[in-house]
């Protein structure tokens, strides 16, 4: 866990990727995209936590369709910067088979947790899958395309940094920035 000077730190000396107005605009996007492919379905939504928590809250209250919404919460970070071993906190529980599942995120870094959520859920008879991520990561066309999966709904393209606010977190902080920043020189 960060300091209050450290947090405060990272923050002062962040650089702005997109501004509060930009994040609204996207998920806005986002919501008229899905609005459209979902008005004739019930879907069950699952929100990664905690970083989708923050795109989720937004998304949601943007939607004109009924549906269910429940949680998923596996983490490759913790609390670090780099991603390790998946861990399942909340699994998918078993409302899944025969319905229209979209997944929210907040970032497709290297896909690797998402892909896993994909997978189980796949695996507990789901009628459909998609993925609604807030941002993607850019890590060069070469890279990008060995990621395990593409997401059905983008936001944002984000650089390789890394990136803090709407849902992400540095070390446990900022997840509730309206806007991204990324940490200086990384």
């Amino acid at each position: 866990m960060l300091s209050l000077a450290e947090a405060n730190a990272i923050l002062h000396d962040g650089d702005l990727l997109f501004t509060a107005e930009e994040v609204a605009a996207a998920t806005a996007r986002i919501a008229t995209k899905i609005n459209r492919d979902y008005a004739e379905k019930y879907p069950l939504l699952l929100s990664v936590m905690g970083g989708a928590v923050v795109f989720s809250g937004h998304l949601l209250s943007q939607l004109d369709f009924p549906l269910d919404f429940d949680i998923v919460q596996a983490s490759r970070y913790g609390n670090e910067k780099v991603g390790s071993e998946l861990t399942w906190r909340v699994a998918p529980r078993d409302n899944i088979a025969g319905r229209h599942i979209i997944i929210l995120d907040d970032i497709l870094d290297e896909g690797v947790t998402l892909a896993a959520i994909v997978d189980l859920v796949k695996k507990q008879g789901a009628l459909s899958v998609s993925c609604a991520v807030f941002c993607v990561k850019d890590y060069g066309s070469e890279i990008n395309a060995r990621k395990p999966l593409v997401a059905d709904y983008v936001g944002i393209t984000v650089p390789n940094r890394f990136v803090f606010g709407y849902g992400m977190d540095v070390s446990g902080a900022w997840r509730n920035l309206p806007a991204i920043y990324a940490i200086k020189g990384k």
